[in-house]
Order: C-alpha cells, then sequence, then structure tokens
C-alpha cells in the first residue's frame, strides 16, 4: 500500500502539533501539581487557629497577657477550683510529668485558666494551686475577658445548675501545648497514657 505523499507543509504540521501538545502538557501541569504537591506545613493552618491575644489577672493580682508568656513553652488547661475530679486530675498530672522531665521541666510553664469568673477570686485559685506542688501559673478575668481567651483555644465550656440553687462548670478536659513563641504545639488528651504525654512534652521544651 502506498503511503500518502508528505508535501511541504508536513514538517510545519509536525511542528504545530507539537506546539499544541506543549501547551496542553503545561496547563496541565499547572493546574495540577499544586493539588498533587504535599503543603509545606500540613498542620500549618490548624496550629493557627489555637492560642491569641488575651489579658487575665494571675493569682497574685498581677495582670498578664499572652506576651507575658512568650519565650517559654507551656501547658494551658481551662476548669475551676471546684471542679470535682478532672481539673484536680488533670493538674497533678501535669505537675507530675513537668517533674518527671527533670531540670528541662525548669523550662516548662503550666497555666491554670479559671472558668468560674464569678467565683474563682485570684486569691482562691492560689490558695487551690499550692495543693499540686509545683509552681502552676493561674489567670481567671471577667466574663468578657474569659470569653476572649476561651474563643481563642476553641474551649467549650457550659454552667450547669445543680441542687441547692449551686452549679458545676461542664468544660473541655483536653491540655494545649504551645511552644516559646506562643505557637500551637500539640494536645494532650484526658485519657492518653504518661508515656505519649512525657514524649510530647519532651519535644516541646527541646529535650526529645
Amino acid at each position: 500500500m502506498a503511503s500518502e505523499p508528505r508535501g511541504p507543509l508536513f514538517p510545519l504540521r509536525v511542528l504545530l502539533w507539537a506546539a499544541v501538545a506543549a501547551v496542553l502538557l503545561g496547563y496541565a501541569g499547572l493546574t495540577l501539581w499544586p493539588r498533587l504537591r504535599p503543603p509545606a506545613d500540613p498542620h500549618a493552618g490548624y496550629a493557627a487557629a489555637f492560642g491569641g491575644p488575651f489579658s487575665l489577672t494571675d493569682q497574685s493580682g498581677r495582670t498578664m497577657t499572652e506576651a507575658s508568656l512568650r519565650g517559654r513553652p507551656f501547658a494551658i488547661f481551662f476548669g475551676f477550683t471546684r471542679c470535682a475530679e478532672v481539673c484536680p486530675t488533670t493538674l497533678q498530672t501535669m505537675a507530675r510529668l513537668k517533674r518527671a522531665l527533670g531540670p528541662a521541666g525548669e523550662r516548662l510553664d503550666l497555666v491554670f485558666v479559671s472558668l468560674d469568673h464569678g467565683r474563682d477570686r485570684p486569691a482562691d485559685i492560689g490558695h487551690y494551686l499550692t495543693l499540686f506542688d509545683t509552681p502552676i501559673i493561674g489567670l481567671t478575668g471577667s466574663a468578657a475577658e474569659i470569653d476572649r481567651i476561651v474563643r481563642a483555644y476553641h474551649v467549650y465550656y457550659k454552667k450547669v445548675p445543680v441542687d441547692g440553687g449551686d452549679y458545676v462548670i461542664d468544660h473541655t478536659a483536653t491540655v494545649f501545648l504551645m511552644d516559646a513563641e506562643g505557637r500551637f504545639f500539640g494536645t494532650l488528651a484526658h485519657d492518653e497514657g504518661d508515656a505519649p504525654r512525657l514524649a510530647k512534652l519532651r519535644r516541646l521544651v527541646g529535650a526529645a
């Protein structure tokens, strides 16, 4: 079977088809590559969602802001002094893990934020935190000030009435870990074992 004669336009057609193919491949690459390549930091957006500006009062009556904690990593927990189980258990665990870090634990601050602005005064928080045999920064404030830091850390809390006209507070039991620049580092779950918790804290203080 005779082949089709190739005229003088044949090389031009080849070049045109090659140019079209190159354009299509280039467009496909530009479209698909951003979707296929992994992000530089897959947790960057998630991490940026935790933490932020606040102004509260510590157990000594001094004003503390997010800048007051800058320069040292910290573990921050939200609760209230009349909490029957979750709060004392969590604070005892935080204190024990800080001591277990040895000298590296001196680089870690522990922070307790009271969600009970109506009853937990600075002096009450100070007395409560002496029960844990480890330095813990206690913070409180007005309803608006507490709501601001609660929103910054996406903490849930709700006042729940109980018998006798009293109330308790249902709240998030997670401990949030923040690095020395105030950036979100991770969490300690309430039901997490000591081994993974300690490993996270070692990484946080740079002692891994």
